[in-house]
């Protein structure tokens, strides 16, 4: 068997990353051939130092190069409010909203009967853990976890988890977005922004 062409494989190896299709992956990839030694050269560099340092945090589960994470270390971080999510992903785009400053936890998933996936499967026994030898005692556990059926499914047995924790268990609001039209929602997002209407 003959060895696969450098720039196929180079242009396969784009197009498994999200967001890129064949086509993304062949602009990406002349672009980066066009220019080696400003474009490839120091991108190859980068993926292999952070293959080797970037590993997840043993607190919340968060990727970086130090353990525990940046943000678990950080003193000005509210150490009494921890907001649960799904993965890394949606930790990273909190943090780009600048709207929290607690602490987070990386559940690795949501539960679901379909795909196999139970409590034993997620990082919730260390959640538990955490909440009970807190140097600081934690007040309150946000679940910003997905507006599906197993987010919600995931959402119900974390609150009967936490609640004998004695803390404050709320989840994210549902509903209009910024800037959004009402008469482009769907049916559910409506009735969930109607049921979370507050006074003004």
């Amino acid at each position: 068997m003959h060895d696969q062409n450098p720039i196929d494989h180079l242009i396969g190896l784009l197009a498994k990353l999200p967001g890129f299709g064949r086509r993304s992956a062949r602009r990406a990839a002349l672009k980066m051939l066009m220019q080696p030694d400003q474009a490839m050269l120091p991108l190859a560099a980068a993926l292999q130092a952070a293959a080797a340092a970037v590993q997840p945090c043993r607190t919340c589960g968060n990727l970086d190069a130090a353990n525990p994470c940046g943000i678990c270390r950080d003193p000005q971080r509210d150490q009494g409010l921890i907001c649960v999510v799904e993965g890394v992903s949606e930790l990273w785009a909190l943090e780009r909203a600048h709207a929290h400053r607690g602490l987070y936890h990386v559940l690795g998933g949501t539960l679901s009967a379909l795909g196999g996936i139970g409590p034993e499967d997620l990082a919730v026994q260390p959640l538990l853990a955490r909440i009970e030898g807190a140097a600081e005692p934690v007040r309150e556990v946000i679940l910003a976890l997905p507006a599906t059926v197993d987010g919600a499914t995931t959402a119900h047995y974390l609150t009967d988890r936490l609640r004998p924790a004695g803390v404050a268990v709320t989840r994210l609001a549902q509903g209009v977005p910024i800037g959004g039209a009402l008469d482009v929602l769907d049916e559910g997002t409506l009735a969930a922004a109607l049921k979370a209407r507050r006074a003004v």
